[in-house]
C-alpha cells in the first residue's frame, strides 16, 4: 500500500482543501526507526499516483517555511516535500507518489532505503556514532578503502583516503597531484564540473549559477576543450590532438600537476566523449609525468553499466574521485589511486574531522555489496537499452531531440531549434516543468541548459520507468 494507505486504510481524498494523507503522514516524524522501515524504500507501492496537484497543500506550507528559513541561495527542482522514498518512487507530504527519475543527482543507485543499507546504519547507530578515525580508526574506513582499492580500474598497487563530498575528494586529488608531482598546474576541461568549493569552482566551467560572483578563484587552473561529438564533429583522437597543443602552448608539460575529467560529463551535458579521446589523453599524461584523475562522482557505482566509466573507454586513472552512489544516500566520497603517488603526503596532510564517518561507511560496505550481488550493473545496461530506445524513437518523430547518448542509466536528451539546432533550453525547462507537475522527477543539466538527464535509481521497474518516459514525451508534445 501506499505511505497514507498504510497507516490509514483508505484511499486518500481532499476534503475542506486539506487532503487526508496530509494528515496521515504528518505523524511519520513521531514514528519509530523500525515502523518507518516497514513503509520507505522497496515496500512503498510502485505506482505514480497524484491525489493533489503538484505542490500540494502540505507542501506549499513547508515550502514556505524553507523560503523564511533557509537561505534563498539553496534552491529546489520539484516543489514538494518529500517523507519517504524507495524502489522508483518519492512520496511527498500530501500523499502524491511520484516516479523518480533522478536518484537524487545519482546518490540513491541501490534504490532509497535499501533494507542492507538501513540495517547496517542502524547497527553502526548502535554501536557509535564517530570517534574520528584519525584519532581513533575503525574497521569499517579500512574496509571501504579495500573494496575501492579493488573495484577501481587497473590491477596496480592503491590507496584510498576518504571524505564527505565530492567536491572535497576532488580537492584533495588535486592536493595528492601536486605533492607527488611538485608542480602547481591544473587542466580541467569545457562543460566540466568538479564542486563548488573554491578551488573546485575553479575546475567548474558554468559560470551560473556555479560560480557567478563568487570568484577570484583559485589559481594554476587552466581549460582545455572538451571533445563534443554532437557539436564539434571531431574524431576522438583529432579533438584530444586539439586539447594537448592548447595544454603544451598555453601550460606547457613542465609545469602541469595533474588533468582531471569526467570520463562522461555530468552537469555539462552528460556528454561522451569521441572514441580514442580519453585514451589519446591518458597516454600524454604518462608520457609527460601528469597525473590522470578521473572524476567518477557521478558516473561511478554501475551508474553507466559498469562498475566505473572509465572502464567503458578502457582507461586506467592514476587517480580516481568517487561519491554520490558510493554510500546509498549518506554523505561520503573517496579519493583512490596509485600507492606512490596517495603516499606522496606527508602523514595529516589528508583527513578532516568527518571523513569516512562510520555510519557512512557502514552504509557504502552494503551498497557495495548490493552492487556487486544484485545484479545492479546489468540493471543499469537494461535501463540505459529501454530509455535510449525510447528517446531514438522520440527522436525519429521530433527534430527538437537533437541528439541522444549515455550509458546505462547515465542517459541524456540534448533539445534544440529544429530549424538551427541552436540549444533550446526554453523548451528543455518547460518539459521538465511539465512533467514534474504530472508527477515525474526530471533533471536538466548541459552548459546552455538544454539536457534533460535520466538518472533513475536502478532498482526502478521497466513499468514505472515507461510510464515516466510516456510523460516526458506528452509534455514535448505540448510544448
Amino acid at each position: 500500500m501506499l505511505l497514507y494507505e498504510t497507516y490509514t486504510g483508505v484511499p486518500a481524498t481532499v476534503q475542506g482543501g486539506e487532503c487526508t494523507a496530509s494528515r496521515s503522514v504528518r505523524s511519520i516524524a513521531a514514528m519509530s526507526l523500525d515502523t518507518l522501515s516497514t513503509v520507505g524504500g522497496p515496500s512503498l507501492a510502485q505506482e505514480r499516483r497524484l491525489v493533489t496537484a503538484i505542490p500540494g497543500p502540505r507542501s506549499q506550507e513547508l515550502l514556505d517555511r524553507k523560503a523564511a528559513a533557509v537561505a534563498s541561495g539553496v534552491g529546489h527542482t520539484v516543489p514538494i516535500h518529500a517523507v519517504a522514498a524507495g524502489g522508483g518512487v518519492v512520496v511527498d507530504a500530501d500523499g502524491n507518489s511520484l516516479i523518480d527519475l533522478g536518484s537524487g543527482i545519482a546518490v540513491t543507485s541501490v534504490g532509497n532505503a535499501h533494507p542492507a543499507v538501513v540495517k547496517a546504519v542502524q547497527e553502526q547507530v548502535a554501536g557509535f556514532t564517530h570517534t574520528c578515525f584519525m584519532v581513533s580508526p575503525y574497521d569499517s574506513y579500512v574496509a571501504v578503502a579495500e573494496a575501492l582499492n579493488r573495484l577501481t580500474p587497473g590491477d596496480h598497487a592503491k590507496k584510498s583516503a576518504l571524505f564527505n563530498s565530492g567536491a572535497e575528494a576532488v580537492e584533495n586529488a588535486v592536493k595528492i597531484a601536486r605533492k607527488h608531482t611538485g608542480r602547481q598546474a591544473v587542466v580541467a576541461f569545457d562543460h566540466a564540473y568538479h564542486g563548488r568549493t573554491n578551488l573546485t569552482m575553479a575546475l567548474t566551467a558554468k559560470n551560473m549559477p556555479y560560480k557567478s560572483g563568487f570568484g577570484p578563484f583559485a589559481a594554476e587552473v587552466y581549460r582545455a576543450p572538451l571533445s563534443y561529438p554532437f557539436r564539434d564533429g571531431l574524431s576522438g583522437p583529432e579533438a584530444a590532438a586539439k586539447a594537448i597543443s592548447l595544454i603544451e602552448k598555453q601550460v606547457g608539460a613542465e609545469n602541469l600537476a595533474a588533468v582531471i575529467i569526467e570520463p562522461i560529463q555530468g552537469e555539462g551535458g552528460f556528454i561522451v566523449p569521441a572514441d580514442g579521446f580519453l585514451n589519446a589523453i591518458v597516454d600524454w599524461c604518462r608520457d609527460n609525468g601528469v597525473v590522470f584523475i578521473a572524476d567518477e562522482v557521478q558516473s561511478g557505482f554501475a551508474r553507466t553499466g559498469a562498475m566505473f566509466a572509465s572502464e567503458i573507454f578502457g582507461i586506467v586513472p592514476d587517480l580516481v574521485t568517487t561519491a554520490k552512489g558510493i554510500a546509498g544516500g549518506l554523505p561520503l566520497a573517496a579519493v583512490t589511486g596509485r600507492a606512490e603517488i596517495m603516499d606522496a603526503t606527508h602523514t595529516g596532510g589528508l583527513g578532516g574531522t568527518y571523513g569516512g564517518n562510520p555510519i557512512a561507511c557502514a552504509a557504502a560496505l552494503a551498497s557495495i555489496d548490493a552492487f556487486e550481488n544484485e545484479g545492479f550493473v546489468e540493471r543499469a545496461r537494461e535501463i540505459g537499452t529501454l530509455v535510449k530506445a525510447r528517446l531514438h524513437d522520440l527522436q525519429a518523430k521530433d527534430p527538437r531531440v537533437g541528439d541522444v547518448r549515455g550509458h546505462g542509466a547515465m542517459i541524456a536528451a540534448e533539445f534544440v531549434d529544429s530549424a538551427t539546432g541552436a540549444p533550446d533550453a526554453a523548451l528543455t525547462a518547460a518539459v521538465a516543468k511539465a512533467a514534474i507537475a504530472e508527477g515525474v522527477i526530471v533533471l536538466t543539466c548541459g552548459t546552455y541548459g538544454n539536457v534533460i538527464r535520466f538518472l533513475p535509481p536502478l532498482s526502478i521497474g521497466d513499468d514505472l520507468l515507461n510510464e515516466g518516459l510516456d510523460i516526458v514525451a506528452a509534455a514535448l508534445a505540448r510544448n
